[in-house]
């Protein structure tokens, strides 16, 4: 009986993102083909700018990510931000989110080609906040906008708590996870 639950959801979450795909292009090609409609454009325009955006993103980063994994060795990723690490890979980690530019998808692979080498938990929690909140491009536009000491003030905030939550996201996560993937993937160890 337990087996069935399980298995609805995960029809629905291989479902639904393609059921919302079709929703978005019916409401468009009914604005096009039927009547007007201002939202059905809205969305169409919407989806066409993502997947455009998506598709000359995309390839390059998945290009780099799998030149990492081929070229990085695991022992080297291990050694400087492994689990037995210092906190000068907290230093590395914030380094890489930062000089790390495009939309926040494009920091998911990037984190669990770090995870499969070998890095810790903590370091990954803490580059994903730091790309999320540090990026230089978007810290060149906040300093243009908000002013400079506004930036420096955010920066000196935030930076200490997605710290803080990389330390606490580890401790909370089980020691047995590992990142679902293909064979021969590599995981970090138990």
């Amino acid at each position: 009986m337990a087996a069935r639950p399980k298995r609805s959801r995960a029809v629905v979450k291989t479902v639904l993102p393609w059921v919302l795909v079709a929703l978005v292009l019916t409401l468009w090609a009914y604005d096009r083909l039927v009547a007007p409609f201002p939202f059905g454009r809205q969305a169409g325009a919407g989806f066409w700018t993502v997947i455009v955006e998506m598709v000359a993103f995309l390839p390059a980063m998945f290009i780099l990510v799998g030149l990492f994994d081929v070229w990085v060795p695991r022992r080297v990723v291990e050694r400087h931000v492994g689990r037995d690490s210092g906190p000068l890979a907290i230093v590395w980690m914030v380094l890489l989110g930062t000089l790390q530019a495009g939309p926040l998808y494009g920091a998911f692979p990037v984190a669990v080609a770090l995870w499969r080498k070998g890095t810790a938990p903590r370091n990954v929690f803490i580059y994903l906040g730091a790309f999320c909140a540090l990026k230089i491009p978007m810290l060149t536009f906040e300093v243009a906008f908000l002013g400079w000491q506004f930036s420096l003030v955010r920066t000196a905030v935030t930076l200490p708590v997605f710290i803080a939550l990389g330390y606490l996201l580890e401790r909370l996560l089980p020691a047995d996870v590992t990142i679902p993937g293909p064979a021969g993937a590599e995981t970090p160890p138990s």
